[in-house]
Order: structure tokens, then sequence, then C-alpha cells
């Protein structure tokens, strides 16, 4: 492996993971001729394939790398929901998933011919206030039997009291570890470290001019937020991450990019899991990047295993 830490022994780490769940579907098939009715391809559906989207992929990934992975989140009274909780469960995730009757659970559908998304269709509706309070008893409950927390925000609407659940975990000395969503980061001030991809950063703080200038940014929004740490995933560029004592970059790794879908999913439960299991936040980063390029080769949400990190570039 090319300069890569030591592995800890992550059967010990336990990692607790909320946020907004989807499921994601895949419809593949033959494209061959353009419809007569508008000018687009006609997809010949051959074969489906359902992963877990969002946080569910976040705590699949974590049990992939051996961790005890729980997962909080609301789902609808659904076959989705059902689809949902048996992927969880072959992953091997103690997973809670509160029923709001209200509620559509969330699902992307991609249409794929010829090895290309051609469309994607959403469909998502917003939790409930008495689900979403549920869920954060939920939450008050595994908080102590946690190591690290995941707080995985999709825009969706699970993360309403993500600004209680940073303050209840750091009162317990828990990591709080938040890939964020918005243009508002002041609902994470307190978190450990935050892990935005570049084009998510240049939203809060504005394009930069040049590397001197993104690390005076990042830095700046850093203390303004009162994290430790804030993690930049800036795609074929690697990661940087901004601490107080400096500046740590990881370049990429060089090998063929499939799908990046999913990756910053990969990179914050490689980030958990390694910090539960002992790693300094410098080498949970490298472990990070590592698994990063490795799923990126791969289609869209998807998991890495102990076994596929431990083999060297």
């Amino acid at each position: 492996m090319r300069h890569l830490p030591a592995l800890p022994d992550t059967r010990c780490a336990r990692v607790l993971i909320v946020g907004d769940v989807m499921l994601d579907r895949y419809w593949f098939g033959d494209v061959s001729r353009i419809s007569p009715e508008a000018p687009v391809p006609v997809v010949k559906v051959e074969r489906c394939e359902e992963r877990p989207g969002g946080a569910a992929n976040v705590a699949c990934n974590a049990a992939s790398l051996g961790a005890a992975s729980a997962l909080l989140s609301v789902v609808g009274p659904d076959e989705p929901a059902q689809a949902l909780r048996r992927l969880l469960k072959q992953y091997e995730v103690d997973a809670s998933l509160r029923a709001d009757e209200a509620l559509s659970t969330t699902i992307k559908l991609r249409v794929i011919g010829r090895q290309q998304q051609l469309l994607r269709i959403d469909f998502e509706t917003w939790p409930t206030h008495e689900a979403l309070q549920a869920t954060f008893s939920d939450y008050r409950q595994r908080l102590p039997n946690s190591d690290v927390v995941v707080l995985s925000d999709y825009g969706k609407g699970g993360l309403t009291h993500v600004a209680e659940m940073i303050s209840l975990a750091r009162a317990e000395d828990k990591p709080v570890l938040v890939d964020p969503k918005g243009y508002d980061y002041s609902r994470y001030r307190g978190a450990t470290l935050l892990t935005p991809n570049r084009s998510e950063l240049q939203q809060v703080v504005g394009k930069w001019k040049d590397e001197a200038d993104l690390i005076r940014r990042a830095q700046s929004l850093r203390e303004e937020l009162e994290l430790e740490a804030l993690l930049v995933t800036r795609s074929e560029e690697g990661m940087t991450l901004f601490r107080a004592d400096g500046v740590t970059h990881e370049a990429t790794r060089a090998r063929e990019v499939y799908d990046v879908s999913g990756a910053g999913d990969t990179v914050i439960a490689t980030l958990a899991v390694m910090l539960a299991a002992g790693s300094s936040m410098v080498d949970a980063m490298r472990w990070a990047n590592h698994a990063a390029g490795i799923v990126v080769g791969k289609l869209g949400a998807a998991a890495v295993s102990l076994d596929e990190i431990k083999i060297p570039d």
C-alpha cells in the first residue's frame, strides 16, 4: 500500500448514523431506437437492482468495514421501506426505521442504457414532527453506547433536530461527523468534523482564486462554526483536512472512475469507523481517501469492504 497507516481493529468500533435514508433503484436496459412520440431513447428494461442510499448507504459502509453500525431514520409505511429493511439486514445494520404514516419513503430511480445514466426520477416527501421526535428519543437512548456519531444530511427533513443532536453528543464527549447540505452551516455549529465536497463548500464560502485563498476561507469557516476539523473532498484533487494546527492534503489515487455517486457516504463512514477504532484524524482521512478511490470504480451507491481496502494499490 502507498503510505497507508496501520489498519486498526475495526471490530471494536461502534458507529451511530442518523439522517435521511432512501432507496436507490436502477433499471438497466438496451437502447436501440428513438421514440416516435418524442426525440428520446427507448430503453427496453432487462434487469433491476435496489441498493440502500443516503444515510442507509453510510450505515452499510460502516458495517462492511467491520464496525457495529446502528441507523436511525424515518420511512413511510410502504414497499420501498420494506426493501430498505431487507437490504440493511443483509449488511447486519442495526436499523431503527420509524414508520411515518404521512411519509413516502424517498426513492431515486435511475434508468441506465448502454452503461450510461439516461434519467433519474426522485420520489420524496418530508417526515412529520411526531416521527422526527420519536427518532430523537431513539437517539438519546442509543448515544451512550456509541463511539462516534454520523449525521448524514441529504436535505430531506430527517435532521430537523441536528443542533440538539450535536449538543447532546458533545456533552457526552462523542465525536460528531456531519455530511452537510445547503447554504447555512450554522446548524452544524460545534460538530467535530464536517465533510463538504468542493462544490458544496463553494456554495457556503464562495469561489477561491488559489490554494492560499481556499485555506483562508476554509479555516475561517472552521473557526466560525467551532469545528475541530473541516475535511473537503475535492474529486480528482483528493481531499484536504483543515485543523487548528495546520492543513493536511491527501492526493487522489489514480484509477478509473466509473461513478462518483455515494462516494461521500463511503468517505464519512470510513472516517467514523477508523476514528471509533482509535485512528488519528489524519490516519482516518488517509483510509477514507483510499476507500473512496475504490468505491468510485463501482456503479452507484456501494459499500467498500475491509478486504478490499487491505488490497494494495
